[in-house]
């Protein structure tokens, strides 16, 4: 075996992951193929350099995403570092420059005694060597014939439809029921019941709202199992009511009475504190979501944890695939990170990097490999990736919905979050100091 780790791309995960790994004494050997081979959205040579959004997300430290920020902090994240050293005013949100941004974690990583950077292509996995895949979701072709491969895979490259998350301390419970289809398993949905109007009023809204625009490169043909909810709406007036929205089956319990139509939510973790939206894929923009989404009865207060989008994504099925190490189960020499694990957003993908550069890093040094304490938001990052129901897995950023509740019971939602953020931050600083990471 070689006596470097090998890590493979050099966005925001390969970069942290080079940085941690080599920050526990390990030597590093990071390949990045630009600017040799350029992608169809970068522009430059610089690693780590931001292709979409210039904003790294909320840095309020009550903020889902900023308690990850948080954590990172306390494991002296370059990302982190370097974002805040090329920040420009963004109100809540860590937002940089992305040029200063890139140059600074470039230069830390050229000036990394243990860190080799090499500008080549890598279209094969190393097998003599413990090594890093955080490629991103624009993953040669090459490398993801090379990835397919070694997981058993068909397919690397997914339509990635992603329907809503909702908050549920944000649901109506007075207007939804909850109810299964004909009976079938249990009241295991939340069911919005709609009259005529309200499904006519949320049909027009759809026709007329704002829809996202895909990339050239984004562009495929839609596959019948995730068409955008919009489109649907556009085959026909009761397209969606013979669809998803179909309310055979839903009768109310307390009344009988079947609603005109029906929008279902599926619980999406075992602590019931968020809801997907069934069916619900979509290209409309962000803030269209949430004024069209708000009219379906029982979500007019709605928080949504996550939006809805569709897009051409790299990912592979991570609770099928890899430990809680972030180590393929098949072989434990290979590592993945970054939104190539399902992570949705730039600090997530990131916070794996990190993550997968430490274990890489004790893994080649002989020590005991580490998984993050199930309350903090590497953590919950984690379980959702390696725990989650193979058959639905998608990716998703950080939100208070995979936080375990606390246990102190509070209608408060910002007392709830303070004790959610305390209890992560203790946590992981109790983590790190207890596996010596500090």
């Amino acid at each position: 075996m070689r006596e470097d780790i090998v890590i493979i791309g050099g966005g925001l995960a390969g970069s942290e992951a080079a940085w941690q790994a080599a920050n526990r004494g390990a030597r590093v050997t990071l390949y990045e193929m630009r600017p040799k081979e350029m992608t169809k959205a970068h522009k430059t040579g610089d690693l780590a350099e931001l292709v979409c959004s210039n904003s790294l997300g909320s840095a309020d430290p009550l903020n889902a995403p900023g308690i990850l920020k948080t954590e990172m902090r306390l494991l002296n994240s370059l990302v982190i570092r370097a974002a805040e050293e090329a920040r420009v005013p963004a109100g809540s949100a860590l937002a940089v420059d992305r040029e200063q941004f890139a140059r600074g974690i470039t230069q830390a990583l050229e000036g990394h005694p243990n860190i080799r950077i090499l500008r080549e292509e890598v279209t094969e996995i190393p097998q003599d060597a413990v090594s890093i895949i955080a490629t991103g979701p624009l993953t040669s072709e090459k490398l993801s014939n090379a990835i397919s491969a070694l997981t058993h895979e068909r397919h690397l490259y997914f339509f990635d439809a992603i329907s809503p998350i909702i908050d549920a301390d944000s649901i109506d419970m007075e207007i939804v029921y909850r109810a299964s289809r004909y009976g079938k398993g249990g009241a295991d949905y939340l069911n919005c019941p709609m009259d005529e109007a309200a499904y006519n009023a949320l049909y027009e809204a759809m026709m007329t709202a704002e829809k996202v625009q895909p990339k050239e490169f984004e562009k495929v043909a839609y596959f019948e199992s995730c068409i955008p909810i919009e489109v649907m709406a556009e085959r026909g007036r009761q397209t969606m009511q013979f669809g998803p929205l179909k309310p055979v089956g839903l009768e109310h319990p307390k009344t009988g009475v079947r609603p005109y139509a029906v929008v279902q939510l599926r619980t999406e973790n075992a602590h019931g504190t968020c809801y997907n939206m069934v069916g619900f894929q979509t290209k409309l923009t962000y803030p269209e979501q949430r004024r069209v989404f708000r009219l379906i009865p029982g979500l007019e207060q709605a928080e949504f944890l996550r939006l809805g989008s569709l897009h051409r994504n790299t990912f592979i099925n991570s609770p099928q695939l890899l430990r809680d190490t972030l180590q393929l189960k098949s072989r434990g020499t290979v590592f993945f990170a970054g939104q190539l694990v399902g992570v949705e957003g730039y600090t997530e993908s990131a916070a794996m990097g990190g993550l997968a550069g430490i274990n890489a890093a004790r893994g080649l040094l002989g020590q005991p490999l580490l998984t993050p304490p199930p309350n903090s938001a590497h953590g919950c990052l984690m379980a959702h990736i390696t725990k989650s129901d193979p058959a639905r897995f998608q990716p998703m950023n950080t939100n208070f919905g995979l936080f375990p509740p606390v246990t102190l019971k509070t209608r408060d939602k910002d007392q709830k979050r303070r004790l959610i953020q305390q209890r992560a931050v203790e946590d992981f600083e109790a983590w790190i100091a207890q596996s010596g990471l500090s």
